[in-house]
């Protein structure tokens, strides 16, 4: 989410728009991605997440009050900036922006499914606060301007919305080459947590390994399931093959170094892995999870969807591309092509196109 906010923001920038970028927890931290200099950020040092190891009465006790900070501080600001376009990525501001009379237009911007609460897989009084909170979504949402989702998939699953609207994550990059597709390497990208699901991934790679062990697994990120996943890769005695790598700025030379990627989520929004591998010419093998995969893999052509935790069949896929470099050229090509859909132009051309028709009607 924050490089495609980045991204955008920097576009948006250099076309000579004003762009302030509002935060809540950014603790003094720097952007981790460089943004144009013309662009304001402000934290409002709210701090939602020092509440993030606390038990469930703690954080229902404590929210209403940072909410209130919130809205009151936040206000403050919008009030005095007079935005024309207030955005919400769809996080704790969602409800307290509605709120806010302050003449902008609002839309709200999810970079997950609807499904993304209850697929959290959490049980108990976790489990009733998330199906609530799901509800609250759709109740919030309706009265945004605009609801802006990343997939056709998605927007289905919202119903029938008359605000709602798909824009997809653009590229984050255009490669000046593509992926030779010789070298024995698979690659993974995300956080190390419940949703990325890496744990089936190296149960996956046990079956690949005892037929192409010397092929290698390199998963690139970072996350609290970290040490669990390093000690399931030391059960199973692939050190040889698997290793957690640090997240980097420079991932297109991990993906041009690498000649398939592995995508084992539990759900997504779009996930930003497969559309910058296929742009560097990758074959993807994906899980079909909501949301984003399906709307990228068309399988069998550029890449492989596989039911969700049917891991004998994506181990199975995984050594067809492995044991076929004309395979994975014939793919890789086919996910270069489809690439070009998100081009940064082509995708920013709706935002603008948004921004046109919702300041019009001011």
């Amino acid at each position: 989410m924050e490089r495609v906010l980045a991204n955008k923001a920097n576009y948006l920038s250099k076309l000579g728009h004003q762009i302030t970028i509002i935060t809540t927890d950014q603790l003094g931290r720097k952007p981790y991605f460089q943004l144009n200099e013309q662009i304001d950020q402000i934290d409002l040092h709210i701090n939602y997440t020092e509440n993030n190891n606390q038990g469930l009465m703690t954080k229902i006790l404590d929210f209403p009050r940072k909410q209130r900070k919130h809205k009151a501080s936040l206000e403050k600001v919008l009030q005095k900036i007079k935005p024309d376009i207030t955005i919400s990525l769809f996080d704790h501001d969602a409800a307290i922006i509605l709120k806010i009379k302050d003449g902008s237009k609002k839309i709200a911007e999810i970079h997950f499914s609807r499904f993304k609460r209850i697929q959290y897989g959490r049980g108990g009084l976790w489990n009733l606060v998330d199906r609530w909170r799901s509800k609250q979504d759709l109740k919030t949402i309706k009265l945004f301007d605009r609801f802006v989702v990343l997939t056709e998939e998605d927007k289905n699953y919202w119903g029938a919305l008359n605000n709602i609207l798909v824009i997809p994550n653009a590229n984050s990059f255009t490669p000046n080459s593509l992926a030779e597709l010789n070298i024995k390497q698979v690659i993974a990208v995300g956080r190390y947590d419940f949703q990325k699901h890496f744990d089936s991934l190296i149960r996956i790679w046990e079956r690949v390994d005892k037929q192409n062990p010397d092929w290698k697994l390199k998963i690139f990120g970072s996350g609290p399931l970290e040490s669990e996943l390093q000690q399931q890769i030391n059960d199973a005695q692939l050190q040889h093959s698997v290793s957690l790598e640090r997240p980097v700025k420079n991932i297109e030379k991990e993906y041009l170094n690498s000649s398939i990627i592995a995508l084992t989520s539990r759900y997504e929004g779009l996930p930003m892995a497969l559309l910058e591998a296929q742009a560097c010419g990758l074959p993807m093998v994906a899980y079909a999870c909501k949301c984003g995969p399906k709307d990228i893999i068309t399988d069998g052509e550029n890449g492989f969807l596989i039911p969700e935790e049917n891991e004998t069949l994506f181990a199975k896929r995984l050594l067809e591309l492995m044991n076929s470099e004309n395979r994975r050229r014939e793919m890789g090509r086919k996910a270069f092509e489809n690439s070009t859909n998100y081009s940064e132009d082509r995708v920013m051309e709706k935002w603008i196109n948004l921004f046109t028709e919702l300041t019009a009607k001011k």
